[in-house]
């Protein structure tokens, strides 16, 4: 399961369990704490039980390990070969990966082995040595946390300068581009990486940091039921938004989720792929918002 993020964090929070108890018996406090910082908020409802049930021989019921050394991850050739396929993706380029040590190693697949039939054809350049530099630069300024001066081509075609605070960067696989969120322009939180002409640092007076971040106060409440593995793919496919889950029993959670006012149409088609494994609980104009798109599909003689 290399190729699942949720797998792969499962297994760095397992060896870092691991590698305390090889130290000294770890308490279900310490258990806890680990799994939280390494994890997900919600993998304690995956990871504790197995460990402390023994389902995953690791963990002794007395906090102590089987183990005698801490344990490593060297990767495997199936992971070298994953590694080297990604790096053969042009948007490799806009961050740091190292490929040193992959140089005779097979990629697990290639570029052209990829058919991607409902994407839009004008992507982001990602080869562009301009864009790659604006990406850079917009990273920094996200992390370092200090505004831009930036000169965008608008829709006009015509060039426009503005000031903004980079919020965080958000990719549209469908569209294949970059956006920028941003606080502080007048045309809008949202502008697409590839019309950025010029970005550097903002010189002026001091620019109040306006965040954006707190616009992500919509939440919707669910309940599901575990079938076909129905609680990993809920987690999975809304791993980019905010939230909370709580086991109710065996087979049933309740899921908190939090978004924008913009995802909130992506968020509805979302649920309603989850058929009956998913029922909204609240708020109540959601769960009207999911039987008007129930109507309309109805209406169109999808049922």
């Amino acid at each position: 399961m290399i190729f699942s993020e949720l797998y792969g964090a499962y297994y760095n929070t397992v060896a870092a369990v691991l590698r305390k108890a090889v130290q000294r018996p770890l308490t279900k406090e310490d258990l806890r704490t680990v799994i939280e910082r390494c994890a997900f908020s919600e993998s304690v409802l995956s990871i504790e039980p197995a460990l402390t049930s023994e389902k995953w021989q690791l963990l002794r019921p007395d906090g102590t390990t089987p183990l005698l050394h801490p344990p490593t991850m060297p990767l495997t050739v199936l992971q070298k070969r994953w590694l080297k396929a990604i790096s053969l993706d042009p948007r490799i380029r806009l961050f740091d990966f190292d490929s040193s040590g992959l140089e005779d190693v097979p990629p697990l697949f290639t570029p052209d082995d990829i058919y991607i039939f409902d994407r839009y054809a004008d992507g982001d350049p990602f080869e562009d040595e301009v864009y790659i530099q604006i990406f850079h630069r917009i990273l920094d300024a996200i992390k370092k946390r200090y505004p831009l001066s930036i000169d965008v081509k608008n829709r006009r075609e015509a060039r426009t300068h503005l000031n903004v605070m980079p919020e965080y960067l958000e990719y549209s696989e469908k569209d294949d581009k970059f956006r920028l969120v941003a606080s502080g322009c007048r045309y809008g939180k949202t502008i697409n990486l590839g019309r950025i002409l010029s970005c550097k640092p903002f010189r002026g007076e001091r620019y109040g940091r306006q965040s954006i971040c707190a616009a992500a106060n919509k939440r919707v409440v669910i309940e599901l039921y575990d079938g076909r593995n129905a609680l990993e793919r809920v987690l999975l496919h809304f791993a980019h938004f905010e939230k909370e889950a709580q086991r109710l029993d065996e087979k049933h959670y309740r899921v908190t989720i939090n978004y924008r006012q913009d995802d909130e149409t992506e968020l509805v088609i979302r649920v309603l792929s989850f058929g009956p494994f998913i029922k909204v609980t609240e708020p109540e104009r959601f769960v009207g918002l999911i039987k008007k798109r129930l109507e309309m599909q109805k209406s169109c003689g999808l049922f």
